[in-house]
């Protein structure tokens, strides 16, 4: 059975069911301040960057960006903010009335009972062609790599970096997007910020937090910063940037 893949505006009563696909993200990972200001935003502001990807009518995919412009004043590089930042971006444009000239990527999701069929790199082949279809040169990526966990203590300016024997990256996830065209340009150091009190962290991942320093959570990129002291624990997640030209 084939993938059909649209936009959301071609197909908006799809939109529930995009909700409630079952994904893998960590709990902690759903305390993204930026995240939870513009997530619910994305399906009524940005309908014709929404990527909805269903099997005989049922969603199994979808697939998010959205348009900004990148070469607005004080701008012209990807930002060190990497999601957070493009996030904002995007939504300030729309307000402004700025006119886009770039795209970026913003979640790629595969719900848990299909994934490891390929659908990622399609809906990510799809997410391209989208861009290329409403007149852009450029898709940009604040990756983040999916294998990454594994190594918290790795700095990422490392790990992005790290190639095979045939030159494609060791990461599964920037492997695709190598494989699809991109090129990895920088690291973005603080992409992703996650705080909360001790209490809130010990109830997103089950530990103590009763140590000060870092901390090791399972699916975080790089350890957790824990201050008993203060009462609180700060995640601060880097990303990859990669390019896409169109």
């Amino acid at each position: 059975m084939d993938l059909e893949i649209t936009t959301l505006a071609e197909r908006p009563h799809l939109a529930a069911g995009m909700n409630e696909l079952a994904d893998s993200w960590p709990e902690f990972m759903l305390h993204d301040i930026v995240s939870n200001i513009f997530w619910t935003q994305l399906q009524q502001v940005f309908p014709n960057f929404a990527l909805v990807g269903t099997y005989d009518g049922t969603v199994v995919a979808r697939g998010y960006s959205v348009p900004f412009a990148l070469n607005a004043p004080g701008r012209g590089e990807l930002p060190p903010g990497g999601w957070d930042r493009v996030l904002a971006w995007a939504f300030a444009d729309h307000r402004r009335g700025v006119t886009p000239d770039t795209v970026s990527a913003i979640e790629i999701v595969v719900d848990t009972a299909h994934q490891g069929k390929g659908l990622s790199g399609q809906m990510l082949a799809a997410m391209r062609e989208n861009a290329r279809r409403h007149g852009f040169g450029e898709l940009v990526a604040p990756v983040r790599p999916n294998a990454k966990h594994t190594e918290p203590h790795t700095p990422m300016s490392e790990y992005a970096f790290r190639t095979r024997a045939d030159g494609l990256p060791v990461d599964p996830w920037l492997r695709v997007h190598v494989r699809a065209g991109a090129q990895i340009e920088k690291v973005a150091p603080n992409s992703m910020t996650v705080t909360g009190t001790l209490e809130q962290w010990r109830r997103w991942t089950g530990l103590p937090f009763d140590t000060d320093g870092p901390v090791v959570v399972p699916q975080a990129l790089v350890p957790v910063e824990c201050r008993l002291a203060h009462d609180y624990a700060v995640y601060v997640e880097p990303n990859v940037w990669v390019r896409h030209p169109l």
